[in-house]
């Protein structure tokens, strides 16, 4: 009695396929009638998953794992469709290949049964070639549609900040919507996107996703359209505006407003030089969050970089000069013992700045408290100082 195995794909996309258990149900079926036996442990699903890309797909990854073993764990494959084990012809070849010629497994479709005869190669290649043709084109088919419905200021995304589902079109959401016109007039005042951020958070308001608001987050509200009462949307590499079917949240003046400030704002800054590597790069963390102090390309100093981002509270700004006295300090008072190599050390305190990869290993093994900068320096990862 041969053993089998059994994958079962259901994606959201296709339209004219089984549900798992009908899929599982006819598979059993097919293995009971010649004479296999199918154990629960080989029985491969993943639902919601498209056959495009195997990657993708952690059970199908799981099977193929499995199947590498020696000695091998089953005989043969059984699928409803060849569709359900990939609508990529490149995969479908690839792993078809390598199970048959490294494994010695066979890929059977319950439904779709071909004959040993040399004209099954051209079938099989057929099948591939037609399940690859239909995702393409469906693909094509749901874009168009979803273009479509967006011409007539239909929804096709999730509701932005300010907005809830509702009978398919955007409500305004009472919890939410009064903080989007505070944060166009915030920012029209004076405010940064970072202080805006901030007081979001101090109000324990969080994002559509569920998470404290960052400084980008902000950025992108103050640029979105959709509260004004249009919809936008990337249609074949350009940005389109259409009205929508929901209220608007703010006015158009005032959106246009914000708009000329952030064109302002944007065009005098120049664009940053990234920050070269330092002595105490990985090794400096912010004694409340744990976010790493980053430099600054501007100032050269340290800065948590959740604090620039608008989600840790608390500044932590802190020059190099000044990391670097305590730091050398607190190697003295622990490397006291050392003598003349201390020593020789301490005296290349300028050469800190060239990196000293000697005085770096001995960082990496310091792990203290600044009482007043709340900072802490550790070996390689993050340790709340107690």
């Amino acid at each position: 009695m041969k053993t089998a195995a059994a994958y079962i794909r259901v994606s959201t996309e296709d339209q004219l396929e089984f549900s798992p258990d009908s899929q599982l149900k006819r598979i059993e079926e097919y293995a009971r009638t010649h004479d296999m036996c199918l154990p629960d442990e080989y029985i491969y699903l993943d639902e919601g998953f498209s056959g495009r890309k195997a990657q993708n797909r952690p059970a199908f990854l799981r099977m193929i794992t499995e199947a590498k073993r020696k000695p091998r764990p089953f005989d043969v494959i059984l699928l409803w469709k060849f569709s359900r084990f990939a609508r990529n012809r490149q995969d479908s070849i690839l792993y078809k290949s390598m199970l048959r010629r490294e494994c010695g497994i066979d890929v059977l479709s319950i439904t779709e049964q071909l004959s040993g005869d040399p004209t099954s190669i051209l079938i099989e290649a057929l099948l591939e070639a037609m399940d690859e043709y239909y995702s393409i084109n469906l693909a094509e088919e749901v874009r168009r549609g979803m273009n479509e419905k967006f011409s007539r200021g239909g929804v096709v995304s999730i509701p932005p900040f300010g907005y809830r589902m509702e009978s398919g079109h955007f409500s305004p959401d009472p919890t939410r919507a009064p903080f989007v016109s505070m944060i166009y007039e915030d920012f029209l005042r004076g405010s940064s996107c970072r202080a805006i951020a901030r007081k979001l958070n101090e109000r324990n308001i969080l994002t559509t996703r569920g998470k404290p608001f960052e400084a980008r987050a902000v950025r992108y509200i103050l640029g979105n359209p959709v509260y004004t009462g249009k919809m936008r949307r990337s249609v074949q590499g350009e940005m389109m505006l259409v009205p929508g079917c929901h209220e608007p949240l703010i006015s158009e003046s005032l959106f246009q407003s914000v708009q000329k400030k952030l064109e302002g704002s944007d065009s005098t800054h120049m664009p940053k030089p990234a920050p070269s590597a330092f002595l105490f790069q990985g090794l400096v963390r912010c004694g409340c969050c744990g976010g790493a102090l980053t430099r600054s390309s501007r100032t050269g100093a340290l800065q948590c970089c959740r604090y620039a981002k608008g989600t840790c509270l608390q500044s932590h700004y802190l020059s190099i000069q000044e990391l670097e006295t305590v730091t050398l300090h607190t190697m003295k008072r622990d490397l006291a013992d050392t003598g003349e190599a201390f020593a020789l050390l301490y005296a290349s305190a300028p050469e800190i700045r060239q990196k000293n990869e000697l005085l770096r290993s001995l960082i990496e093994k310091i792990v203290f408290r600044s009482s007043d900068k709340n900072i802490c320096i550790c070996y390689r990862t993050f340790f709340r100082a107690r």
